[in-house]
């Protein structure tokens, strides 16, 4: 008898099928709870980067009262803060590459919450501007993986929806935090107020925690230079990206620009407002939430290439609205400037996950870093402006600003979409 009849059979393995909820390979959907997660941790990963970015900005005609600076000057609270988050953002991609998306957000929330606290102590305009500028660099973790991190998790179907809700905490967070700092400050003054942003961004942060899933698509990668390089010219060289940068430039430094010196603007004749007067014009940020929702589902549906211009061209018209000299035609042209705004940054930055063949979080980084440049450097030059001729000084170079973008997005517009993108 021959060793094969003695054998015992193996035992058939016993195989179990994959739990119902996706298989791993799997991006989350619209509807499902795992996107709801994702998205509301997003919101609130957003809302914590621009209430403690934007939210001392009202506060400059107080810094110029006791500093005794020139709006352009103090304008510097705010440009110091997103320029070194603009220089911070392709080495911030770079270790969330290596290292992992959750784990550099989480971090970054929670350092810019510390040192935001520290800035309500500053006993000097330049130690103010030194705290701003680390907390810059360190709030630079959540912008420069955020956008890399959905496009990673969320299939493409679902990116706009989901970006949109993001950019909608960006928005609920600039106006919680702008309005609140006016108020408490003249209540109790700017470094109280200071004091509760950074109290508020450290519950932020464990909201944050707490409801981001980890990621399931990540694939730690090396910090190789040449490869960076590489990456680097190929998005670079592509038809839509370097047009896209362009756009982030331009889009935030005109927003930047216009509530930068909307304050002092409004504090003069025939306006004549209060400090918590003005702040409560930046509550016309939740017209923003609500645009970049609605705009990033639209753009799902219509073509990012179809609704970018039409963005655009809203900010324009809003912007020659705040020319009047009756609040009736000034307010709701800051809030069409301002759903105009939040609307073409949803459409923009989801395209930017849509266009990248790989290395995305370098493509959002570059996109980011072009975003915060231009809110650092047009939000100062505009100041010049301001000094020169006042507001209509500030439009003149605003109104440049967006019909460069207003070209930029027709051009766009006859881009011909990847075979792997919704454009």
């Amino acid at each position: 008898m021959s060793s094969d009849a003695l054998a015992v059979p193996r035992p058939t393995p016993v195989t179990f099928p994959a739990p119902a909820s996706a298989p791993a390979h799997e991006r989350l959907r619209a509807g499902t709870p795992a996107f709801r997660r994702t998205s509301w941790g997003m919101f609130f990963g957003g809302f914590a980067t621009f209430s403690a970015l934007y939210g001392p900005q009202p506060l400059m005609p107080m810094f110029s009262h006791d500093f005794g600076l020139s709006p352009a000057a103090a304008s510097g609270v705010v440009s110091a803060a997103t320029g070194a988050l603009a220089l911070a953002l392709i080495p911030m991609s770079l270790l969330a590459d290596r290292y992992g998306r959750k784990p550099v957000m989480n971090l970054s929330l929670g350092l810019a919450a510390l040192l935001t606290l520290l800035a309500a102590f500053a006993h000097s305009f330049g130690q103010l501007l030194l705290l701003r500028t680390l907390m810059g660099i360190a709030l630079a973790g959540i912008p420069a993986v955020a956008m890399a991190y959905l496009s990673e998790e969320i299939e493409p179907s679902s990116l706009g929806q989901s970006m949109g809700l993001y950019i909608a905490g960006n928005a609920l967070g600039g106006m919680c935090g702008r309005f609140f700092l006016t108020l408490m400050s003249e209540w109790t003054g700017w470094r109280e107020a200071v004091a509760v942003l950074g109290l508020f961004g450290l519950v932020s942060a464990v909201v944050f925690w707490r409801c981001l899933p980890e990621s399931r698509h990540f694939r730690p990668a090396r910090l190789a230079l040449g490869e960076v390089r590489g990456n680097l010219r190929l998005h670079l060289s592509d038809d839509g990206l370097p047009w896209l940068f362009a756009t982030a430039f331009l889009l935030m430094g005109c927003f930047v620009s216009l509530y930068n010196y909307l304050g002092y603007h409004l504090a003069l004749a025939p306006f004549n407002l209060s400090p918590s007067a003005v702040g409560a014009v930046f509550l016309l940020y939740v017209v923003g939430m609500w645009s970049s929702a609605w705009v990033g589902r639209l753009a799902d549906s219509l073509g990012r290439r179809n609704v970018l211009w039409i963005m655009v061209s809203l900010m324009l018209a809003g912007l020659m609205l705040t020319l009047a000299g009756s609040l009736w035609v000034v307010v709701p042209g800051i809030a069409v400037f301002t759903f105009g705004f939040f609307g073409a940054h949803s459409v923009a930055s989801s395209w930017i996950g849509c266009r990248a063949s790989r290395a995305r979080g370098l493509a959002s980084a570059l996109y980011l870093s072009c975003y915060y440049l231009g809110g650092s450097g047009l939000g100062s030059a505009s100041g010049l402006m301001w000094s020169w001729d006042g507001w209509s000084g500030v439009v003149l170079v605003l109104t440049a600003g967006l019909l460069s973008c207003l070209g930029i997005a027709l051009r766009l517009r006859r881009l011909a979409p990847l075979p792997s993108a919704a454009g």
